[in-house]
């Protein structure tokens, strides 16, 4: 779906990338990339780091996130900055969505 102008949700594939937690690669360029997660109470984003610009939007549910070794609650309508190289990770404390965005697009994700 690489620069495809319209990107309809049925057509992004649902890939499960954890115990509890789901994957959907949405519109993306080269330069920046949209991401929905869906995360089950008490699925793990494991703590991790990576050489890419991320924001989190919390769509859904609530959230105990690590950033740079520091803990917050998360809830509908935070975000989040990850900076290149920050380890980062959470744990879904109530059913929910988060909506990233990666500069730049995240390559793992497709290939």
């Amino acid at each position: 779906m690489l620069n495809e102008r319209w990107v309809f949700y049925e057509d992004a594939q649902p890939q499960t990338v954890a115990e509890g937690v789901v994957r959907r690669v949405l519109a993306y360029s080269k330069d920046v990339m949209c991401v929905e997660n869906t995360f089950q109470k008490g699925a793990v984003g494991s703590l991790h780091h990576h050489p890419h610009t991320q924001i989190t939007y919390v769509v859904s549910g609530v959230f105990e996130f690590e950033i740079d070794g520091e803990k917050k609650t998360v809830k509908a309508g935070d975000t989040l900055l990850k900076t290149d190289g920050v380890e980062h990770g959470c744990v879904c404390v109530e059913a929910g969505v988060l909506l990233d965005i990666f500069s730049p697009m995240r390559e793992d994700f497709v290939g």
